[in-house]
């Protein structure tokens, strides 16, 4: 088996970083037109898994992506792939000292920076998904 690196980012952020509501099906319907871009570029023959990582503030639930999946990728080369979802940390960069930490989603109304203890702080990542990379044959 082949792993072929698929860097292509599927954002969930609007305009200045707001959240935009987005459900499993439009974002499986990208991972699969994506994932079979790079089998096309890549010759394979046969998707088998792809690695996805999904930051933890996703409201994307795991078992419905991998179902529509399954749906959507009838009739082609990631016909019964199996998607790994590796969930990334919630990581926040504190406005006064420039200190970068993970949070926890339980805490994200309160933030307090684990240097300086100030409470004011930009979010670095937790909502992202990158398709990380691919298995073909």
């Amino acid at each position: 088996m082949a792993r072929a690196g698929a860097c292509d980012q599927i954002v969930n952020k609007g305009d200045e970083g707001k959240d935009i509501s987005m459900h499993e099906l439009p974002i499986t319907e990208s991972i699969l037109k994506i994932v079979l871009k790079h089998a096309k570029m890549n010759s394979a023959r046969k998707v088998m898994a792809i690695h996805l990582q999904v930051g933890k503030l996703s409201d994307l639930e795991d078992d419905w992506i991998q179902r529509y999946f399954d749906y959507l990728s009838k009739g082609t080369l990631a016909e019964g792939a199996m998607l790994k979802i590796e969930r990334t940390p919630i990581m926040v960069q504190c406005n006064a000292c420039s200190t970068s930490y993970k949070a926890e989603m339980a805490r994200m109304g309160d933030l307090v920076c684990p240097a300086c203890g100030e409470k004011d702080g930009t979010l670095l990542s937790g909502r992202e998904y990158y398709i990380k990379e691919m298995e073909v044959q």
